[in-house]
């Protein structure tokens, strides 16, 4: 492991002490109708560092979280856990209880010209997610004991991110950035589902997640960015390897992969996003093969006087080079809190899948169906400890594939997820 690496954690740890002083407010910021915080500004939107990497929502977006100050460091912690029973129908459907977790501490100080911030982001899910994969019918997507995972959902490392973030304002309206990140998210595709408000409420992957967003956990990641009013440009080195299964690890290599990404926020409620990037040797099991990505989201986020609606739509493009078919991914998807106390979601999806879900080592790898999900849920909140909200809800998918499948899937593939959430939450909300 390079020097750098082991100086950048040895500066997360001893910036992140316990929480200790009640804090009443942030800088530059407001708390949103229904509790949790809300920037002023595009730029004050970006100094918070509220999500993964260096992504932004729209500035509306309320961000649930504990707060401190000690000895000068601005310190937060937010976090979730959905503790999930799913069951899914047809011969490929499968059941199993398991966890979906991350937590975030992260702190922010005053440094020279700018402001410092550092960050890390843990999961516990290598553990609470056996066998190395939960079930998700026409899922594909890395490995599990040497094989590739179809229809089944990774678990993420137990190290998601681990990055120091560096702001110089240069005026009211300008702001130079860097990112470095021995385990981070460089700048390509919008904010990863794990931590979109229009996908909150949902426990499980996006069946897109590989043409959009899986980017989000990454090794040695460097990321520059400059905004100007609602306009902001990025671009980023990192490795371009996938995770490994050893989900416990940090892993590492070259900086051989490379991104961009131009964010606009016209008004407080609205985001957009369009990048691309070269992915070098991204799957263990095809080393060889090199990817060109796109991806293009906007995001809409509406406070509400007893709740909040939130909304995505996103198309992600993965093309392998040298091959001439583009796989392709579209979403839409919703979150509506109303009335202080209650979730509806729901999320449609259009995929291409390839020939790895027939799992034939000898078709190879092409186009072989696009197929569709259909997802809606409810959940209710209930005060059972402070600083935490806890719900109990449910979620029902119905898929659509072509006919040829059906031997596989059955008529109508359906899934169904009862789940337990708790999201730490600040004094007050």
């Amino acid at each position: 492991m390079r020097f750098w690496k082991p100086a950048l954690m040895f500066l997360v740890v001893t910036a992140l002490p316990c929480f200790s002083q009640e804090m009443p407010g942030m800088p530059d910021m407001n708390m949103h109708p229904h509790g949790g915080m809300s920037a002023n500004t595009f730029v004050e939107a970006i100094e918070n560092h509220s999500s993964s990497g260096s992504s932004v929502e729209p500035i509306s977006t309320p961000v649930d979280m504990m707060m401190s100050l000690h000895k000068g460091w601005m310190l937060m912690l937010h976090g979730e856990l959905f503790l999930n029973a799913i069951q899914q129908s047809g011969p490929r459907g499968g059941d199993k209880v398991f966890s979906t977790n991350w937590i975030m501490p992260m702190a922010q100080r005053s440094l020279g010209p700018g402001t410092l911030t550092v960050r890390t982001m843990l999961s516990l899910e290598p553990a609470t997610v056996t066998q190395r994969r939960y079930p998700e019918l026409f899922q594909v997507g890395e490995t599990a004991f040497g094989n590739s995972i179809v229809d089944g959902q990774h678990p993420h490392d137990l190290f998601m991110e681990i990055a120091a973030l560096y702001d110089i304002k240069l005026s009211k309206d300008a702001l130079l950035s860097f990112y470095a990140a021995p385990v981070g998210d460089p700048a390509i595709g919008p904010i990863a589902y794990p931590h979109r408000i229009s996908a909150s409420e949902d426990p499980l992957a996006t069946l897109g997640h590989h043409l959009q967003d899986s980017t989000h956990v990454a090794a040695d990641v460097f990321t520059g960015g400059f905004t100007y009013k609602m306009v902001r440009l990025e671009a980023s080195g990192f490795h371009g390897r996938e995770p490994d299964e050893n989900r416990w690890n940090i892993d590492q290599g070259t900086l051989d992969s490379y991104s961009a990404r131009i964010t606009i926020v016209p008004a407080k409620n609205w985001s957009g996003q369009f990048s691309a990037a070269h992915i070098v040797s991204p799957e263990v099991i095809a080393p060889n093969e090199d990817q060109l990505r796109m991806t293009a989201s906007v995001s809409y986020n509406r406070p509400l006087p007893r709740g909040n609606w939130a909304s995505t739509v996103l198309w992600g493009r993965t093309r392998t080079l040298g091959q001439s078919q583009p796989f392709n991914g579209y979403l839409a998807e919703s979150t509506v809190k109303f009335a202080e106390k209650n979730y509806v979601w729901g999320r449609i999806e259009n995929v291409d899948r390839s020939t790895e879900l027939l799992e034939l080592p000898s078709a190879g790898e092409g186009f072989l169906a696009r197929v569709q999900a259909y997802t809606t849920g409810y959940e209710r909140t209930f005060h059972v400890v402070d600083r935490a909200e806890t719900g109990l809800g449910a979620q029902v998918t119905f898929y659509a594939k072509p006919d040829f499948l059906t031997p596989s899937y059955g008529d109508h593939p359906t899934g169904v997820v009862a789940f337990l959430k708790i999201r730490l939450r600040g004094k007050g909300q």
